[in-house]
């Protein structure tokens, strides 16, 4: 199983931590995030890894570099996207789309968690082709990514949706099955296409395929993850990636 991490952006909400060093390669607890990301990966029998790329690229193909050694099962590689500055994160899975011929992994670079929910995932019945990983909490805000469920189906995802109806959030971690791979990277080809392509969310490509039937979720409630959008969420962060093996 190919896992694909979507680390092109910079993290502006994080700077000026963020000026010259990318959100994935900031420290927690003396590991950046993507190393907390890579080790909890290597627990999971994941066979290969690849990190997208954008802003300070170098120094993510340094932090790849000495993982690659660190975890010896685990190959390690980057892909670049050129026009990070330009596009949204859809832009980045279209960059991506050569690494999608198979089933795959995709997850946020900016989502860290611990091995038991990618194992959790791995190990689920994946009754659609697509399976979202998903989380519950009593209330939601602006920043959520919001998602509407029923009975392990997906029916939307989106910051945007009306609270009455959410009743979990994203955590920005998904498995494709050879259907779901081919079916999601038609659908990226597609919205890449229309004139606001550059500015989309991939999770608006799983929304559209969600409507369409093709996603299921995978609840990991109770197990420890956390998203790294601002300073607050990177300090509360160091406290939660220390408890995790």
């Amino acid at each position: 199983m190919r896992a694909i991490i979507l680390s092109a952006g910079q993290g502006r909400r994080l700077l000026p931590l963020t000026e010259n060093t990318p959100k994935c390669c900031l420290p927690l607890a003396s590991h950046s995030m993507l190393e907390w990301q890579l080790s909890q990966i290597s627990q999971c029998g994941v066979d290969e890894v690849v990190v997208v790329t954008g802003f300070e690229s170098e120094r993510v193909e340094a932090v790849v570099e000495a993982a690659a050694e660190k975890f010896k099962g685990l190959n390690v590689r980057t892909l670049h996207n050129p026009f990070y500055a330009r596009s949204d994160n859809l832009g980045t899975c279209w960059v991506a789309r050569s690494e999608m011929l198979e089933p795959f992994l995709i997850i946020n670079g900016d989502t860290l968690f611990e091995a038991a929910i990618l194992k959790k995932l791995l190990a689920s019945k994946h009754d659609y082709p697509i399976t979202l990983t998903t989380d519950a909490k009593g209330d939601y805000d602006d920043d959520d990514m919001k998602v509407v469920t029923d009975d392990g189906r997906l029916l939307r995802v989106g910051k945007t949706l009306e609270l009455e109806f959410v009743n979990g959030e994203s955590i920005g971690m998904m498995v494709f099955d050879q259907r779901g791979a081919d079916t999601f990277r038609h659908k990226v080809e597609t919205l890449m296409k229309s004139p606001e392509g550059l500015t989309r969310w991939y999770l608006s490509a799983i929304d559209e395929l969600a409507d369409e039937g093709h996603v299921g979720t995978c609840s990991i409630k109770g197990l420890s993850w956390c998203e790294v959008d601002d300073h607050g969420d990177l300090k509360h962060a160091e406290n939660v990636v220390v408890t995790w093996p």
